[in-house]
């Protein structure tokens, strides 16, 4: 029988060429680029800009500042909890969301 994956032992770092900002808030700035043929034709006939620009939350910037190549997600979320305390609760149920969304529209990546 195989093993089950335990997501919180996933590795992730942010993906190649995403830009971001941080502020002296710490609220990260991604800035993401709209690419593709419907993206092309909003931004010609409805003047939809070439470039958004995505402010991440307090706790989603700290999470996305934490994402190195090297901590789990299990470690991140005690950075997390020493952080946010009560705040950050559910904690895990949230954390992985939040990973799973991050990978989806590409701004960061499983290592391992």
């Amino acid at each position: 029988m195989p093993k089950k994956e335990n997501f919180l032992d996933r590795i992730y770092e942010k993906m190649p060429g995403v830009a971001f900002s941080t502020s002296e808030e710490g609220v990260v700035t991604v800035d993401m680029e709209n690419k593709g043929f419907t993206n092309r034709i909003a931004q010609r006939f409805f003047k939809q800009p070439s470039v958004s620009h995505i402010k991440l939350e307090g706790m989603g910037s700290f999470i996305f500042l934490s994402i190195d190549g090297k901590s789990t997600v299990y470690d991140i979320g005690q950075l997390v909890s020493e952080k946010f305390g009560d705040e950050a609760e559910p904690l895990y149920e949230r954390l992985c969301v939040y990973v799973r969304q991050l990978e989806e529209v590409g701004f960061v990546r499983m290592v391992v």
